[in-house]
């Protein structure tokens, strides 16, 4: 009689039922299946099995060095690593020790003067792009809330925006200096 074929779940099924049984979001569970993916690819598809603590400190010092990633993406690839080791295969890691560190991002400022901002909008040419801008500036929504927006209730008299999300509520108040003069068409 033959030998029957492998029936347990490859690594990368075993990564995503997982994340899936914890309920992690659907990014977050193919951002695991990446880093799982790139791990053993580094090491010439190796099972994580038969890795250990020295090969993962040298794929996140090949990351920092020969990829040149961003210190979160390093930190995203250790902590998917991590979920992999104790979550995926139930092995207890040791410590890891030290890695060579991706550098840190200089940080740009984060709050901008009224003039600042004047110059920003007054830079821009009208259309959708210069809208978004000015609703992100005056309601505080992400980006990514701005471009899928569902707008309930438009208060055009006191310059309010009224979106609501599920559970959370925000209401947009005129925070631009040049929101006025867009909403009139003015440049």
């Amino acid at each position: 009689m033959p030998d029957a074929p492998d029936q347990s779940p490859k690594l990368l099924d075993q990564v995503r039922q997982t994340c899936r049984r914890r309920q992690y979001s659907y990014h977050t569970e193919k951002a695991c299946v990446r880093w799982a993916e790139r791990f053993a690819c580094v090491h010439d598809t190796t099972h994580p099995r038969r890795l250990n603590e020295d090969d993962i400190r040298a794929f996140l010092g090949h990351l920092a060095s020969e990829r040149n990633v961003a210190a979160s993406t390093q930190n995203q690839a250790l902590n998917a690593l991590l979920f992999l080791y104790e979550q995926v295969l139930g092995e207890e890691l040791g410590s890891v020790g030290p890695i060579d560190r991706a550098d840190e991002p200089r940080r740009l400022p984060t709050v901008l003067a009224r003039e600042e901002v004047r110059r920003l909008f007054g830079a821009m040419s009208t259309g959708p792009n210069r809208l978004i801008a000015h609703l992100l500036c005056g309601s505080g929504l992400r980006l990514s809330e701005a471009l899928r927006l569902r707008v309930k209730e438009l208060d055009v008299g006191t310059s309010r925006l009224h979106v609501r999300d599920g559970k959370a509520a925000r209401t947009g108040r005129r925070c631009c200096p040049s929101a006025s003069t867009a909403r009139s068409g003015a440049t």
